[in-house]
């Protein structure tokens, strides 16, 4: 059989244009993602996370809340998942047995899992947190049991589920901008219509990080904003406007799983607020700003992933003596206070001695180039402005993450005082505030895993 020349060349060109392709798929995709989500609304009324003031369980739902997962592989095979919640956050009682549970099944350490909660206070209570804060008959609490137990299990089968639905993509990262947030240590909420300027530090970014597959197709948005989300105090279940900014980016993107991360927004908070509204129009404002992102020339990021993760041991203040703790219960201070001196001097009264410091998470990420700093507590947004000063305006930085144990003021706050830096320790049910020197302490082991990942040279 005679075989034209024609047609020689013609099969050769189909032959070069395969390989041309597969090489192209082979350069262009070395990432791999998955994504999966579940449905976390309590099935049933329950105590809802966040403020002393509600009386009563939940009544309703304005929204359902979520708990999704974005897990990334490099061409090494090197893998991170980065899970988020519309969850008030996650206490040290849950996140470790998750973590661990996520270690022994899918063999991801401790430095390969990031923890986050947008930190709504419209979401149910879970674990141990904020104790002395919520007085609960014995029906919530064992409420509160069981949703905690029913909400582990989801987290460990939703990373499962990531993992099966992994494919090739590429991703890409860029910093979009919003500013809704409002510094509430510096600007009265009360005053916010009379003030022709508002005081800092802020940081309006917007971090964004996208996963396009093969096919071209938005597989996965990762996004975030340093902003406390207190727009609603009601009964009914919601994720405030980190929820519905992404409800709305789901919307505008069909197909496509958007993950809020919260950042270092706990002195922020949207202003003005306590309407269902305004809460639908900052997740619209967050989603457009997001969505500019988007349509813009993002970041395409090499296929290289370094994790780290240590838990710096972070030093409380003196403890408080009995003659303290008794005067606190005899005082006109706030009930949850007394509950929390109570509790501590029935621990002193025992012979208890009193913890004198913290295993503090702190976990660094370099995705391709961009660094990820995920720190533990309520983040104030000092963190993030001096952590991006450290490594780059670039870098996304994340609080709330693996445990939320406390506010986390910065050196400043902590000498100012006022709720954030004197009294949070009694709301979280710590002995008491931090001592001087713990941003100092929190920054130099940011540095210490950044130069370990080769993120920044080493100082010495």
């Amino acid at each position: 059989m005679k075989i034209s020349f024609l047609s020689l060349t013609f099969s050769v060109i189909i032959i070069s244009c395969i390989d041309t392709s597969a090489q192209n798929s082979s350069i262009n995709y070395n990432w791999k993602a998955g994504v999966s989500s579940v449905k976390i609304t309590p099935s049933e009324a329950m105590p809802m996370a966040g403020f002393a003031s509600r009386t009563h369980s939940s009544e309703g739902m304005l929204h359902d809340i979520w708990a999704k997962a974005l897990i990334i592989e490099d061409s090494k095979g090197k893998r991170a998942v980065m899970v988020s919640s519309d969850l008030l956050g996650f206490p040290k009682v849950m996140s470790d047995p998750i973590r661990d549970r996520i270690k022994t099944q899918f063999g991801l350490g401790r430095d390969q899992i990031l923890l986050n909660s947008s930190h709504t206070h419209s979401g149910p209570v879970i674990g141990d947190a904020l104790t002395d804060v919520y007085l609960l008959d014995n029906q919530q609490v064992a409420s509160v049991i069981n949703y905690s137990k029913k909400l582990e299990d989801q987290i460990v089968k939703l990373v499962g589920d990531a993992i099966k639905n992994m494919e090739p993509v590429e991703l890409y990262s860029q910093n979009g901008v919003t500013r809704f947030q409002v510094n509430r240590r510096n600007n009265s909420a009360n005053l916010l219509t009379q003030l022709t300027e508002l005081q800092g530090p802020n940081d309006f970014a917007v971090p964004v990080l996208k996963a396009v597959t093969a096919k071209g197709d938005l597989k996965a948005i990762a996004f975030g904003y340093a902003c406390h989300p207190t727009v609603l105090s009601g009964y009914d279940w919601s994720g405030d406007y980190p929820g519905f900014a992404q409800i709305e980016l789901e919307k505008d993107h069909p197909g496509t799983t958007a993950l809020f991360f919260q950042s270092s927004g706990a002195d922020q908070n949207p202003l003005p607020r306590h309407t269902v509204p305004l809460a639908k129009q900052y997740g619209r404002e967050l989603a457009a700003a997001v969505d500019r992102v988007l349509e813009e020339d993002m970041r395409k990021l090499p296929s290289n992933l370094i994790t780290s993760y240590s838990e710096l041991d972070l030093p409380l203040a003196t403890s408080p003596t009995e003659a303290e703790l008794t005067k606190i219960i005899n005082s006109a201070g706030a009930a949850y206070q007394k509950r929390w001196a109570q509790r501590f001097l029935t621990k002193l009264k025992a012979g208890e001695k009193l913890i004198t410091s913290y295993p503090y998470p702190v976990q660094v990420w370099s995705i391709g180039n961009l660094p990820l700093v995920s720190l533990g507590g309520e983040l104030l947004v000092e963190y993030g402005i001096k952590i991006k000063q450290m490594l780059g305006e670039d870098t996304f930085v994340y609080g709330y993450s693996n445990d939320v144990m406390s506010y986390v003021p910065s050196s400043t706050v902590l000498k100012e005082g006022g709720y954030e830096g004197e009294a949070a320790h009694t709301v979280y049910g710590l002995p008491s505030k931090w001592q001087v020197g713990v941003e100092s302490r929190i920054l130099n082991e940011v540095i210490r895993l950044a130069e370990k990942n080769g993120q920044i040279k080493n100082s010495k």
